[in-house]
C-alpha cells in the first residue's frame, strides 16, 4: 500500500517509555523488569499434563526448508562436553529430510511455577538446524511461546510469542480463550513467532476488522499520530502485504551452500530463490515481485484430537532430555552493512548468535520476556510474584521510500511515500540489526546517549543519522520531525558536507525538498553524508556550536549519480545571502524558460505578469549578491542594508508571482511558492545572524 506525504505525520520518536530492563539474548526477547518472584520446576507429571494441554498448533510457510526438530543425532563429544555443531546439525537434517517429511518433528517443553503463586508458565521451545533471516543468519535457533497459566483457575493469562530480536517487541495476547488451542504462524527462515487467535486460523491480524479481532494485545504505537492505533508488535510482515527480501548466507566469503562440509546443502536448501537477494547493494531499486506469504506445513502435537486437519504430527519431549548438551556451536556468520560516510561509504559487519534455552534468563523466569508493559503491569496486579514494569527506552522511526512528486517540475520535487519493502535498522551501538514491519522500526531498550542510527535497504541506499536519547522521556532527537525515507540506488545521489573544511565547528547539518519539506537532520561530529533522490531540489542547511546557520542550494544532475559535495561549509550572512541569490536565479530562470517556450510556440509570449516576475526575480539575486558580498568583505552594515532590500523586494516577488500563477504551468507555479516560503525564512535568518 502507498501513501502520500501528506498523510503522514512524518516523525521520528525516541524517548523512554514505560516498559522493562533488558539482558542480552540475540535472536529473540529477553526483557526482565523489577526483580519477580522465584520460579523452580513442578513436578513431570503435572508438566507433562499442562503441556499437552496447551500444545500449539504450528504452521510454516510454503518455502520454509527448517522445521522444528530433535537436536540430538547430531551430538557430538567435545573437551568431556555433548555438543551440536552447527555443521552436522545443518548437514545431518538436509541428508535426512527428503522435502515432504521433516525428520524427527518435534517440540520441546519446559514448565515452571512462581513460588508462593498460582502461577506456572508453560514453555514451548522449537529448535531449528539454521536461521536464515534478512536481519541475521546462524546456525541453530531456538524460538519459544510462553502461556502463563493460573493453576488454580486453570485458565491462560497470556500468551508470548518470541519475535526476532532482543530487541524486537514480542508478539503478546492477554487473556485469550481457555478453550482455544494456541497456534502460532512461524516466520519463513528466521521462525520467530506470530499468533493467530481468531478464525482466521493460518492468517496474522494486527487490527481487529470486521468479525476478526486482532491477534496481539500489545499497546499501540501512541508517540506517531498516524500510528496511534497500532499494535506495537513484530507480527508477520509478508502476511501483512508487505513484501520482505532474504539474503544468501555466506561464511569466509562464499555462499555457505559451497562449504566442504555441508555435502547435502545445496541452493534449493535455503529459502528460495524468488524470495533471496544476493546482498542489498546488488540490486539498483527495492524487489516489486516477491511473494506474499502462503500457508505450507501445519504441525500438530500428536496427541491431540482436534477438527483442525494437520500434515505432521510432533512429539513433545520434556527440555530436561536436552540440558546435558553443554553448547551449540559453529563458526560466526555474518553479512556486511553499508554505513554512509564521507567519501567512503564504512562497511560493518552484523553480527549474531544463539545459545541453549537453559543458559538464557527467560527459561528460569519467563516473565523476563514480557515486552509490553501494560502485560507486565497487568501480571504484577494479579500476582504478587511478578515485579512492576521498569522504564525503558524505545526508539520508533517511520521508514518510507522518496519519489518523485507529481506536483512538481521534472527533477524538481519529492514526495515520500510508504514502502511494502521492509527494510532493516541497527544502532552503531549495537551490533543487532532489527527488521522493520510495516516500515516501522522499532529497537527497545536504547540506553541513554548519542547513536548513529543505519537504516538500510534491498535495492535502496543507506541511510545514517546521530539521534540521541534520554532517560526521562524527552525527544531529543534532531529529526524529531522527519521520518527516514530511503531512496532506490539508481536515483541516489551522495551528498557530501566537508566539515573539515568549514570555517566554523558544525554540530548540525538537514536536507529539505521544496516538496517534500526536511528529510534528513542530524547532529554531526565531522564530515556528514546523505543519499538523497536525485529527482529532488534541495536546500542544505548547516549549523555550527555558536547556533548559526549557513544554507546552500543542491540541485542534482538526475540519472549522473555523481556525488554532490559542499567543499567549504560556511555559516552567517554571507552564506544565506549566496542561498538567496541561488534560488532566486534558480526560480527566474525556470520563469524565463517558459516564457521563451511560449515565444517558440508561436503563441502570445509571456505575459506581462511573467515578464514582471522575472524582473522582482531578478532584482532580488542582485540584492542577495551584494548582501553576500558586503558579509565577505566585513561590512556588516552594507550586508544587512542589502538585505532589508531583499525583504522588501521579496514582498513584490509574492506579489508577481499572484498574478503570474494562471500564465506559468502549475508545477512552476507551486515550485516557485515553495521556493519563496524558503528564501523568506532564509532571509530572516540572514537579516537576525549576528556572524558575518
Amino acid at each position: 500500500m502507498e501513501m502520500s506525504r501528506a498523510g503522514l505525520s512524518r516523525r521520528t520518536v525516541l524517548g523512554a517509555l514505560a516498559g522493562t530492563g533488558v539482558s542480552a539474548l540475540a535472536g529473540c526477547g529477553v526483557l526482565s523488569g523489577q526483580p519477580d518472584g522465584t520460579a523452580t520446576s513442578v513436578d513431570e507429571e503435572r508438566a507433562r499434563e499442562l503441556a499437552a494441554r496447551f500444545a500449539p498448533t504450528l504452521y510454516f510457510d510454503e518455502h520454509e526448508p527448517w522445521f522444528p526438530t530433535d537436536p540430538r543425532p547430531y551430538a557430538s563429544e567435545r573437551d568431556g562436553e555433548t555438543v551440536i555443531d552447527g555443521f552436522d546439525a545443518f548437514d545431518g537434517y538436509h541428508e535426512r529430510f527428503d522435502g515432504e517429511a521433516p525428520p524427527d518433528p518435534t517440540v520441546f517443553y519446559n514448565v515452571v511455577e512462581y513460588e508462593a503463586s498460582p502461577l506456572a508458565v508453560v514453555q514451548y521451545w522449537s529448535y531449528s538446524a539454521f536461521d536464515q533471516f534478512t536481519t541475521n543468519f546462524h546456525w541453530h535457533d531456538w524460538e519459544v511461546l510462553h502461556v502463563f497459566v493460573d493453576v488454580e483457575s486453570g485458565e491462560p493469562q497470556l500468551y508470548v510469542a518470541s519475535s526476532h530480536s532482543r530487541r524486537v517487541p514480542n508478539n503478546e495476547f492477554l487473556d485469550p480463550d481457555p478453550d482455544a488451542v494456541p497456534r502460532v504462524l512461524s516466520e519463513l527462515g528466521s521462525h520467530s513467532s506470530a499468533l493467530s487467535l481468531n478464525a482466521e486460523a493460518d492468517r496474522f491480524e494486527r487490527i481487529a476488522q470486521g468479525e476478526l479481532f486482532a491477534d496481539v494485545t500489545n499497546a499501540a504505537i501512541e508517540r506517531i499520530e498516524d500510528l496511534a492505533d497500532v499494535p506495537l508488535a513484530y507480527g508477520l510482515p509478508r502476511d501483512e502485504g508487505f513484501r520482505l527480501p532474504y539474503l544468501v548466507p555466506e561464511y569466509e566469503g562464499a555462499p555457505i551452500y559451497d562449504h566442504e562440509r555441508l555435502p547435502s546443502v545445496t541452493p534449493e536448501s535455503l529459502v528460495d530463490a524468488t524470495l533471496t537477494v544476493r546482498d542489498f547493494d546488488a540490486l539498483q531499486s527495492p524487489p516489486a515481485d516477491l511473494p506474499s506469504r502462503a500457508t505450507g506445513l501445519v504441525f500438530q502435537h500428536a496427541g491431540r484430537e482436534s477438527e483442525e486437519t494437520a500434515d505432521v504430527s510432533y512429539e513433545l519431549v520434556p527440555t530436561s532430555e536436552l540440558e546435558h548438551i553443554a553448547d551449540f556451536t559453529g563458526p560466526q556468520l555474518s553479512y556486511e552493512f553499508a554505513i554512509p560516510d564521507f567519501a567512503e561509504d564504512a562497511v560493518a559487519s552484523h553480527i549474531s548468535t544463539t545459545g541453549a534455552p537453559w543458559s538464557q534468563p527467560r527459561y528460569e523466569n519467563p516473565a523476563a520476556d514480557v515486552t509490553d508493559p501494560n502485560h507486565r503491569a497487568e501480571l504484577a496486579d494479579r500476582y504478587d510474584a511478578i515485579g512492576e514494569p521498569a522504564p525503558v527506552n524505545t526508539l520508533v522511526a517511520r521508514v518510507t521510500q522518496a519519489v518523485a512528486d507529481d506536483d512538481a517540475p521534472d527533477g524538481a520535487g519529492l514526495t515520500t511515500m510508504e514502502t511494502s519493502v521492509e527494510a532493516v535498522a541497527l544502532l552503531e551501538s549495537d551490533p543487532e540489526a532489527v527488521p522493520t514491519f510495516g516500515g516501522v522500526a522499532v529497537v527497545q531498550d536504547v540506553p541513554a546517549g548519542d547513536h548513529r542510527l543505519t537504516v538500510n535497504g534491498a535495492g535502496r541506499a543507506p541511510h545514517s543519522e546521530q539521534v540521541s536519547v534520554v532517560d526521562d522521556g524527552a525527544v531529543t532527537a534532531a529529526g524529531v520531525d522527519a521520518e527516514i525515507p530511503l531512496v532506490a540506488r539508481e536515483r541516489a545521489t551522495k551528498l557530501e558536507v566537508a566539515a573539515e573544511n568549514a570555517t566554523a565547528d558544525l554540530v548540525g547539518v538537514a536536507v529539505e525538498d521544496d516538496f517534500a519539506g526536511r528529510l534528513y537532520d542530524s547532529t554531526v561530529d565531522g564530515n556528514d553524508a546523505v543519499y538523497v533522490h536525485d529527482g529532488g531540489a534541495y536546500t542544505t542547511e548547516v549549523r555550527d556550536a555558536d547556533d548559526a546557520v549557513g544554507a546552500y542550494r543542491v540541485n542534482p544532475d538526475p540519472g549522473s549519480n555523481a556525488a554532490v559535495r559542499i567543499d567549504r561549509p560556511e555559516t552567517g550572512k554571507a552564506s544565506l545571502a549566496s542561498f538567496l541569490a541561488d534560488v532566486a536565479e534558480e526560480t527566474r530562470a525556470d520563469v524565463e524558460g517558459e516564457a521563451e517556450a511560449r515565444e517558440d510556440e508561436a503563441t502570445a509570449g509571456a505575459s506581462n505578469a511573467v515578464r514582471g516576475l522575472q524582473r522582482a526575480l531578478a532584482a532580488v539575486v542582485e540584492a542577495a549578491r551584494k548582501a553576500a558580498e558586503r558579509a565577505r568583505a566585513g561590512d556588516r552594515e552594507g550586508a544587512d542594508k542589502q538585505l532589508r532590500t531583499v525583504s522588501e523586494r521579496l514582498e513584490r516577488v509574492a506579489t508577481r508571482l499572484s498574478e503570474a500563477s494562471d500564465d506559468l504551468p502549475s508545477s512552476l507555479s507551486r515550485a516557485a511558492d515553495k521556493r519563496l516560503a524558503q528564501v523568506e525564512k532564509r532571509s530572516e535568518q540572514a537579516r537576525n545572524s549576528e556572524k558575518l
